[in-house]
């Protein structure tokens, strides 16, 4: 075996080795939360503690289900998930197509790019109490709509990057082909770009999805009634289950919450990689 062929497997082992660690920091917080909710309460407290309980409480997730609200925290979650991801991409899709179309030609191009990019690196933290102002002079504290809005805010200079990334992909050959086949420029952007990129719009969706989903301090600030709380706030309250040992039932119900930002990764992880891909290709 060559000296180059020997380097290059040790530089794979080495990848893989870091790869293996990075997976197994990340993946243990949530291996032992999934552990806890699966312990009856002398188990949490046991020391040294066991990382597979003998005998798994699989009682534990119904006991959640029956005795607080998660159901009605993860509906609000969905509603607020569904509205503000759909306004996010209704700004971001046409923001992102004319940064990737017009932006290497247009006055003012380098001013809005930076306001939005300046916009994305806001934390919510330092709209949130500028909001609940507001919110309460509209009058609309624990409104839906009024917390999507300020959702949209936050994420949608984000998915207008990530989406001018992945437009800047899609050669514009398109758009000029539907043109000449008679297309408008609009007609051109629906019927033949957003298909194109369609694995894009997905990966966005999923992210700005993510965004919304584990968003805490803005809910807990701007909703003050407990049954429109979403999931992230409403978890809290779960310390309080019948005055018991709630360990057990604090991890079970955080991983109810967890499990369906984990099916939608599994579901779309090929489009999300493959978007990424492409954006670091053309980069």
């Amino acid at each position: 075996m060559s000296a180059r062929n020997r380097s290059r497997r040790w530089t794979d082992a080495a990848y893989y080795a870091a790869m293996a660690l990075l997976i197994a920091v990340f993946a243990f917080p949530l291996l032992w939360v999934l552990s806890l909710s699966l312990k009856t309460g002398p188990q949490t407290l046991q020391t040294p503690p066991d990382l597979l309980p003998p005998d798994p409480q699989w009682g534990n997730y119904a006991h959640v289900l029956d005795t607080t609200p998660i159901g009605r925290y993860l509906v609000n979650s969905l509603i607020l998930v569904a509205t503000s991801v759909s306004g996010a991409l209704l700004l971001g899709i046409p923001a992102a197509y004319a940064l990737s179309r017009y932006g290497t030609r247009s006055r003012g191009r380098r001013t809005y790019s930076r306001a939005v990019l300046a916009a994305q690196l806001l934390s919510p933290l330092i709209i949130a109490v500028p909001a609940y102002r507001l919110f309460v002079t509209l009058g609309i504290v624990n409104n839906y709509l009024g917390l999507a809005l300020v959702y949209v805010a936050v994420s949608a200079p984000f998915l207008t990057w990530f989406l001018k990334t992945y437009l800047d992909t899609v050669p514009s050959e398109l758009d000029e082909a539907a043109r000449i086949d008679g297309c408008t420029r609009l007609r051109a952007v629906l019927a033949v770009v957003l298909p194109a990129a369609r694995p894009g719009i997905a990966s966005a969706a999923v992210l700005g999805g993510v965004t919304a989903w584990s968003q805490f301090v803005l809910p807990f600030i701007l909703v003050d009634v407990p049954e429109r709380a979403p999931v992230s706030v409403g978890i809290v309250n779960l310390q309080g289950t019948s005055g018991e040992i709630t360990t057990q039932y604090l991890a079970a119900g955080s991983i109810m919450a967890v499990i369906p930002v984990v099916l939608l990764f599994l579901l779309l992880q090929r489009h999300i990689v493959g978007a990424l891909t492409a954006g670091a290709i053309k980069g």
